[in-house]
């Protein structure tokens, strides 16, 4: 299990995280505001979709403005690379400043940094988000297909050993066969493999039952849209926690 502020992940119902995906700065504050009423138990800054992204002094910023809002709501950044589902192509170098401009500012509580970015600057990353009490998100993210079950089983190993407080994959579905597969990835993962809290998705339509079965098969938590969804297959944060609870109360 993993306290971050007053959620615990690794235990019980699935956390909800909800990401905003404004563009300008009042889109982002009125979002920020809108997300608090439905009680989340994580907010994600998908900062990728920020117009002024490229801008470290404006990201401060908005971190500030964030964390003053937020008050002891956990706060997750991310930058989605263009390759894995972002709005937006930058180089390394700059993915890299980025993230450690987030991790230096102290305003955040997690920090996604991406499987596939490479084991040296992951490492980097991590041990500077270790340094600074950011709990680490290790993800992968693969739009066009469900991998096998072996490829899942081992990315997410990976992430592990590369020192993820939480390994992440979200994949695509195809067909139902897919969303199985992950599903089945997913329950052997907790129950031969995994000595920490993990997130799977099985994005798109036909993925949806990934979302709020977690608490059966293993992940720790799920992604619901708030205002907007900022992967296929979102579903609304209300109707989530319905299906969820009932989902709990069972179990």
């Amino acid at each position: 299990m993993l306290k971050v502020r007053n959620i615990t992940l690794g235990s019980g119902i699935p956390k909800i995280i909800v990401p905003l995906v404004g563009c300008m700065d009042t889109e982002i504050i009125e979002e920020v505001h809108y997300v608090m009423e439905l009680k989340p138990d994580i907010v994600e800054w998908r900062i990728d979709t920020y117009h002024m992204v490229d801008n470290l002094e404006a990201v401060q910023a908005m971190l500030s403005t964030l964390r003053e809002i937020l008050v002891d709501t956990p706060l997750l950044f991310t930058f989605r690379s263009s390759q894995e589902g972002g709005k937006k192509r930058v180089s390394v170098d700059f993915y890299q400043e980025l993230i450690k401009v987030a991790i230096h500012s102290r305003l955040i509580d997690l920090v996604d940094i991406e499987l596939f970015q490479g084991d040296e600057l992951v490492n980097e990353l991590v041990s500077l988000a270790k340094k600074n009490g950011v709990y680490v998100i290790i993800s992968n993210h693969d739009f066009q297909k469900t991998p096998s079950k072996e490829i899942i089983l081992t990315r997410l190993q990976k992430m592990g050993e590369l020192g993820a407080d939480i390994p992440k994959i979200a994949v695509m579905a195809m067909n139902t066969q897919d969303v199985i597969t992950l599903l089945d990835a997913t329950n052997t993962m907790k129950e031969k493999y995994a000595d920490r809290p993990f997130i799977t998705v099985s994005m798109g339509g036909k993925g949806v039952v990934s979302r709020f079965t977690g608490e059966v098969f293993g992940s720790a938590a799920t992604f619901a849209s708030g205002k907007s969804e900022s992967a296929p297959g979102q579903i609304d944060v209300m109707e989530l926690r319905r299906t969820i609870d009932f989902l709990h109360k069972n179990i």
